[in-house]
């Protein structure tokens, strides 16, 4: 405990020299630093946190007083921040602007790709950190919204390989029996961000055959994931939201869509009967029956007439048939054969006179039962 002690005893009257040494250093009165602003935070209280960094380092900074100074309490260095005065953009923002350019040129961005979200999902895939409060968040929203199966591809969110490993995530995700991803990360700084504003993540969530729902960082942070996803969530607890329907709503939905059937099955067969006593009313029964019988006498005189009118053509043309055959069997051939005559043929022409035949022709001579074959001497 006596150790203890004395060690925070110095760590104070360390932090407390630094104070006074920094407080006392006149070439830390009124200095001008140059570096790219990140992590940009307004408090409540008016004041402005942000960090300026370059390639190598970076500096905490904040805009209320007018000098560097330690905060004892935690021994925390911050430069004063009493001017600032633009010096350009950021080599960060200026690759990311020029990326979404191109990515936005090539369709990535374009609305009619964007897939809709499934009405009631029964499989979620999520792509984040297993080790982050972002996880249990989605889980917390869809147990009380709509309890749902999901399905967590462990990924690295931050750092030189987040970027490959969210675009195999997003990829393997694709492989399963899923309704909808989920790409989730807490907020974070430009940096902290830079995978989900990476071109190979871009290209992952357009290639996805799954909707993809983006929720990176919070509601003021835009990344190119969010431009090229299906649909943007500004918090992860906002996407499970987005993508889970709450039971509640469901249930009254239901109850509110079976009363309406209800009614208006009520008020189709109260229609339909009142209908019917309509016809009832004007219908009569006997009158019906009379026309019908009436309109059945019409059909048996039609029936007759008709028939009569058959057979009364069909004999005369029997009549005209048998007149035809009896001048046609008078012209025949085969009427003159029957007499005893014949008929006498060479090479297949009707002999009519001796001229056209010559001694050794050979002839064909028919009767009215058969053929008889000869020779001219």
């Amino acid at each position: 405990m006596k150790y203890s002690h004395l060690v925070w005893h110095l760590f104070q009257e360390l932090i407390h020299y630094i104070h006074d040494k920094i407080n006392n250093d006149p070439q830390l009165r009124n200095i001008w630093v140059e570096g790219e602003i990140s992590n940009l935070t307004n408090h409540s209280s008016g004041h402005k946190y942000f960090t300026l960094k370059d390639s190598r380092s970076q500096l905490n900074c904040v805009l209320f007083r007018n000098y560097i100074d330690v905060y004892e309490v935690r021994g925390d260095y911050k430069l004063m921040v009493t001017l600032l005065r633009r010096k350009g953009v950021g080599e960060l923002h200026i690759a990311l602007e020029v990326l979404k350019r191109k990515l936005h040129s090539q369709g990535l961005f374009n609305a009619d790709h964007k897939q809709s979200l499934p009405q009631f999902p029964g499989r979620i895939g999520v792509v984040t950190s297993p080790t982050g409060a972002v996880l249990q968040d989605i889980i917390n929203v869809t147990r009380r919204r709509f309890p749902v199966d999901i399905l967590l591809s462990p990924t690295v969110v931050q750092g030189e390989k987040a970027q490959y490993s969210i675009v195999r995530s997003i990829e393997r995700l694709n492989t399963k029996e899923i309704d909808v991803i989920i790409l989730a990360r807490g907020g974070g700084s430009l940096e902290d961000l830079f995978p989900f504003n990476s071109e190979e993540v871009a290209r992952a969530i357009y290639r996805s055959s799954v909707p993809v729902v983006s929720a990176v960082g919070h509601e003021t942070d835009l990344t190119i994931a969010d431009l090229t996803a299906d649909v943007r969530a500004p918090t992860p607890s906002a996407a499970a939201e987005l993508v889970v329907p709450d039971k509640e709503e469901v249930l009254i939905r239901i109850q509110g869509d079976k009363l309406r059937l209800i009614t208006a099955i009520r008020n189709q067969i109260e229609t339909q009967i009142n209908h019917l006593s309509h016809l009832e009313n004007r219908v009569d029964a006997r009158r019906v029956t009379s026309i019908l019988d009436q309109y059945m006498l019409r059909v048996d005189e039609l029936t007759f007439r008709l028939k009569q009118t058959i057979n009364r053509d069909l004999e005369e043309n029997t009549n005209t048939l048998q007149s035809f055959m009896s001048r046609l069997n008078a012209i025949s051939p085969l009427s003159t054969l029957k007499r005893g005559y014949s008929i006498v043929l060479h090479n297949s022409e009707v002999v009519k006179s001796v001229k056209q035949i010559k001694k050794g022709d050979a002839l064909e001579m028919r009767m009215i039962d058969g053929r008889i074959f000869a020779k001219v001497k």
